[in-house]
């Protein structure tokens, strides 16, 4: 039997159909619809690792709980190791009995066969490039295979790097796979020659082959893709097939079919009552420039802030006109409430997140900021205020609610309902989930143009996403002048960071880089409140931690395959 079990991902018309644990594999394949629904169900394997699962793992986002990975108590055994290995070799089992079995038994015409097999090759692609960037060097399976047969050795982090490149070559290479879908095509959601060329690029940005990498984006763009121009409203159901989007997750409003990100990152106010476990870094916070492009400090909101520890600093974050129990509790937990003011401590704050870069009110929920949810999971749609210490919802003018009400994390508003139309489920969001856009493109094109010192070019691509932002452009005033590659290399990657939180990509960006130790494990880090007092401390394991372990379980299963370095368990 076929163990393909789930059907979803790229056609939202495939809904109803029998799962493939109903169908034998002498019959799969064997006609027209079910070559559909066979291909259909290799796409549906992307939902099994939601990319946004990782943003707990970067500087970028954090988790309310302990983290393992974080907190250097992560073993070969964990379960996130087994997980992550067991699910993309899900997808690279069904992508290779797709590819081997349609030309085959198929009796679709043949361009459709062509197409097919150019999407699968696409897909075990991205699966190989997934597993690659983490365990560097996995065992290469390129036919079906049973649990038995599971027993090559691994692959070196190179020639898995080759494969890579070799499926998305042949994807990019197929005539009958179109550039480009426009929104609402028949087959939007299917694989484009774009998208094909924007993987390839990433694979030889981890070669650090930039002039590739700078002819395959330049590829993407002849394809069709371009920026939408609103950064906020990118992230709703009715812009997720704009030309920016150029790989995505599709979701629909139906069990099964939709994404649980809204039940991850909305809050206790939203429409759903949601959980907020995926909460903002608030490094990620202070990195969000001026819309002049001036650094953000807060000595120069707040002289003298620094200088204060984190407990003291709540302060400065405290309501108008506390009670004298909200005193006494503050002073409790460490606030300097020599510093406070009754009447004038919310407007002190409310500067701090006062002409920023647009793309942080569009992606946070900061201190003293409006929401649009619902009152106490009710239809009603109400505004409420992120205010601290937190008292009640109400109907109007209430407090937001976290989940964690005594405590203050920042919290998305990026990918998370308004109102009470937008969600009507907390586990299955409709909105697409972007796997790749073409601003991620545009910023990689500048970081490969750069590492060959095309700095002005560089720029320029740099600076197309700072326009659509609403911020300053590179170079256009004394805060934004660049002072050479490596000044630029430090603004392109923060560029990335402000640009794609809640992607699931800064992790693996830092991993690239080499700075995930530095930029997530410096002394004092860890799951912290706006003010920094941190709740859970991060603690790096190991240098050999950059390197995923080979998980336990699959080792027992082939005893073939080579833990990694420095992991012993």
């Amino acid at each position: 039997m076929v163990t393909l079990i789930t059907l979803s991902g790229c056609q939202k018309d495939l809904l109803d159909t029998a799962p493939y644990s109903a169908i034998s594999s002498q019959t799969m394949w064997t006609t027209d619809n079910l070559t559909d629904l066979g291909v259909s169900g290799v796409y549906s394997a992307l939902r099994l690792v939601p990319s946004y699962k990782n943003e707990t793992y970067g500087a970028t986002g954090q988790n309310i709980s302990s983290q393992s990975l974080m907190t250097g108590t992560i073993t070969s055994s964990d379960g996130m190791f087994t997980t992550f290995w067991q699910n993309y070799y899900e997808g690279i089992q069904r992508a290779n009995d797709a590819i081997i079995n349609i030309p085959l038994k198929s009796p679709s015409d043949a361009a459709k066969k062509a197409r097919y097999m150019a999407e699968c090759k696409f897909l075990r692609g991205y699966d190989y490039l997934c597993l690659n960037r983490v365990f560097k060097g996995v065992p290469i399976y390129l036919e079906p295979f049973t649990p038995e047969q599971a027993t090559k050795a691994r692959s070196t982090e190179a020639d898995v790097w080759n494969q890579v490149i070799a499926d998305l070559t042949d994807a990019i290479n197929e005539p009958n796979l179109p550039n480009f879908y426009a929104a609402h095509a028949a087959n939007y959601g299917h694989i484009t020659k774009g998208a094909a060329y924007a993987l390839r690029g990433k694979a030889y940005m981890y070669l650090k082959n930039w002039a590739a990498a700078v002819t395959d984006f330049a590829s993407v763009k002849s394809c069709g893709y371009s920026l939408f121009s609103d950064y906020k409203s990118l992230f709703k159901e009715a812009n997720e097939e704009c030309p920016e989007i150029i790989f995505s997750l599709q979701e629909i409003a139906q069990t099964g079919y939709g994404l649980d990100i809204q039940l991850e990152f909305g809050n206790r106010s939203s429409f759903t009552s949601d959980w907020d476990d995926w909460i903002v870094q608030p490094d990620l916070v202070d990195t969000y420039e001026y819309v002049d492009g001036t650094k953000f400090n807060w000595n120069n909101v707040i002289p003298g802030y620094s200088s204060l520890t984190p407990n003291q600093r709540e302060v400065y974050f405290l309501r108008n006109n506390l009670t004298a129990a909200e005193i006494s509790a503050a002073a409790l937990r460490g606030a300097q409430m020599s510093l406070y003011l009754p009447n004038g401590n919310e407007q002190r704050i409310l500067a701090a997140y006062t002409n920023r870069d647009p793309r942080l009110a569009a992606t946070v929920i900061t201190p003293y900021s409006t929401y649009l949810g619902s009152y106490s999971n009710t239809t009603t749609p109400t505004t409420s205020t992120m205010r601290w210490p937190y008292r009640a919802q109400a109907l109007v003018d209430g407090d937001l609610q976290q989940s964690k009400v005594n405590y203050l994390y920042y919290l998305y508003r990026k990918f998370v309902g308004e109102g009470v139309t937008e969600v009507i489920d907390r586990s299955n969001s409709p909105i697409d989930y972007p796997l790749i856009r073409y601003a991620d493109v545009l910023l990689m094109w500048a970081e490969a143009l750069n590492e060959q010192g095309l700095t002005s070019n560089a720029i320029a691509k740099v600076n197309e996403v700072r326009a659509r932002a609403g911020i300053a452009l590179l170079n256009s005033n004394t805060p934004t002048t660049v002072l050479g590659q490596a000044d630029l290399r430090e603004r392109i990657r923060n560029e990335r960071r402000v640009e794609f939180p809640g992607e699931g990509i800064d992790f693996f960006d830092e991993l690239r880089w080499g700075s995930w130790k530095d930029k997530v494990f410096y002394p004092g880090n860890g799951v912290k409140e706006v003010w920094g007092t941190v709740q859970f401390p991060y603690s790096f394991k190991a240098d050999y931690i950059t390197t995923w372990a080979i998980p336990q379980v699959e080792i027992q299963r082939n005893p073939n395959l080579v833990q990694n370095p420095g992991w012993i368990q």
